[in-house]
């Protein structure tokens, strides 16, 4: 018996009758030899950890498009805390926490620079559309690896597709990085806003902090503690009635009083036109697309949209600014 057999026993022992179970994935797209050491999803973790979209994951805007410190969010940090929030709570539940990692660490590979920003300009100008979640899985199928992409299971990228909250994930794994995500988003950007002077703990609305907590600690440990507690030998994932109110109800005050606050978010709409100027520059040139995209329009049958799409928001933040830069900027103007 090989350790990845063995791994899977364990799991078919003591997982709980509601997991996903490694050897009863639906599978990837291409066949391949499995591991001898790792089972599909810890192998499926692996390569998103390993691949060129998540590296630039630390180059990308979170909330704040310039913080000055340290210790802001990136896209990338933001990503680590919804892994560690929804490893804890799968392990609590003992569902299948390689599955639920992967897809946690994979749920934003699609994210584009300077973060929702970057995704509303490329979703205005793209008749086709898009959205952060299903380039995620667009790069794991088609864009990493030279175009042959990660050959993911189809579990893992169900819960990547399905992490927005009017998703509905396939598997209890998905379910707990959707709410992961969310958690980890309305309590770490609570903390970066308060570091930046943009609201103070005293502001947050007593009727949700009275129940989640006051403090980012406390609330982080309210919320898990819950989802737990509720869920816990459930064909489901859920929080309390009250709990959730309030959960619902932090996420509607940042929404209003961070994510739409000038003194956060006051530079975005030069951020939307950087994204904006850049996809009608590529679409009226698009010869200076590296070769790959243009290969995969001739190959794959891409529209140019697309592949423009693709590459832009690739692109991390700083990278960006430099191909507008490169584009619009005369040279003895740059700084």
């Amino acid at each position: 018996m090989t350790i990845r057999e063995s791994a899977e026993e364990w799991e078919q022992q003591f997982l709980s009758p509601y997991a996903a179970l490694s050897r009863d994935s639906r599978g990837r797209d291409r066949e391949e030899p499995p591991c001898d050491i790792r089972p599909v999803y810890q192998r499926d973790r692996d390569r998103i950890l390993h691949c060129k979209a998540f590296r630039r994951l630390k180059h990308k805007t979170q909330v704040f498009l310039t913080p000055k410190g340290d210790h802001y969010r990136t896209r990338l940090t933001h990503t680590l805390e919804v892994a560690q929030n929804a490893r804890t709570i799968a392990r609590a539940l003992r569902l299948n926490e390689d599955l639920t990692e992967a897809a946690a660490l994979g749920h934003d590979l699609g994210h584009t620079p300077f973060g929702h920003a970057g995704e509303r300009a490329l979703s205005r100008v793209c008749s086709e559309g898009f959205t952060h979640y299903e380039q995620s899985v667009r790069i794991v199928e088609k864009l990493e690896k030279g175009g042959r992409g990660l050959n993911l299971t189809w579990e893992v990228r169900d819960g990547i597709r399905n992490h927005q909250m009017s998703g509905k994930p396939a598997t209890l794994e998905g379910k707990i990085v959707r709410y992961s995500d969310k958690i980890a988003y309305i309590n770490h950007d609570v903390d970066d806003a308060i570091r930046g002077g943009v609201i103070r703990e005293e502001e947050l609305p007593s009727v949700y902090t009275d129940i989640l907590g006051h403090s980012t600690r406390e609330r982080l440990n309210t919320l898990i503690h819950d989802i737990v507690e509720q869920s816990q030998g459930k064909p489901d994932i859920r929080m309390s009635e009250d709990v959730e109110f309030a959960f619902k109800g932090m996420r509607k005050y940042m929404f209003d009083n961070v994510y739409t606050n000038p003194k956060a978010k006051g530079e975005e709409q030069k951020a939307e036109n950087i994204v904006r100027e850049l996809f009608y520059y590529y679409m009226e040139h698009p010869e200076l697309l590296p070769n790959e995209y243009i290969e995969r329009m001739w190959q794959s049958g891409e529209t140019q949209e697309r592949s423009v799409c693709d590459y832009i928001s690739g692109m991390t933040d700083q990278y960006a600014i430099a191909k507008f830069q490169e584009f619009f900027i005369p040279d003895a103007w740059r700084y």
